[in-house]
């Protein structure tokens, strides 16, 4: 029986296109060098694919790349709607090599505006006793029963 925690991984011996001891995944189908070899060529993407046997999906050409980088940075959009205005300039582009190619980059999140959030103001101070009191209403079986909530503002005790 095998715990859900356990990830089968696969140390491959060095051979051709990988590093001694790299330690890959069941289902990966590319190694360090592969992918770098891939990013490097001045080939197609089906020549490439055809070679390394992956989909041409998996991956985006340098130049494909510069195009994501620089209009996530010009236009500050959201992954969804980079995808949905780049596929026509790519067609083959996913949602998935979009975030890795933008995750390598570093812009997977985008910059938090400064005035989305409200300003966080402190509780104005008040004497022990001073008490807030909410109400709210449940309804059973039996019918209508009012409930009443008191907490001291300053030691915060129901």
């Amino acid at each position: 029986m095998v715990s859900p925690t356990v990830c089968w991984c696969n140390i491959q011996p060095p051979t051709e296109g990988r590093i001694m001891g790299q330690i890959l995944h069941g289902s990966a189908r590319t190694t360090e060098m592969v992918r770098r070899a891939i990013q490097h060529s001045q080939e197609g993407l089906k020549v490439l694919a055809v070679r390394y046997g992956i989909n041409e999906k998996m991956f985006l050409m340098k130049e494909e790349e510069a195009i994501c980088i620089a209009f996530r940075k010009h236009t500050l959009l959201p992954l969804d709607d980079c995808l949905y205005a780049l596929q026509a300039t790519i067609p083959h582009l996913s949602r998935s090599a979009l975030h890795r190619c933008f995750s390598r980059h570093g812009i997977n999140r985008l910059p938090d505006a400064e005035g989305d959030k409200p300003v966080k103001k402190k509780f104005k101070k008040y004497p022990i006793g001073y008490f807030h009191i909410d109400t709210a209403e449940v309804r059973t079986e039996e019918g209508k029963l009012y409930l009443f909530v008191a907490i001291d503002r300053t030691s915060k005790f129901a």
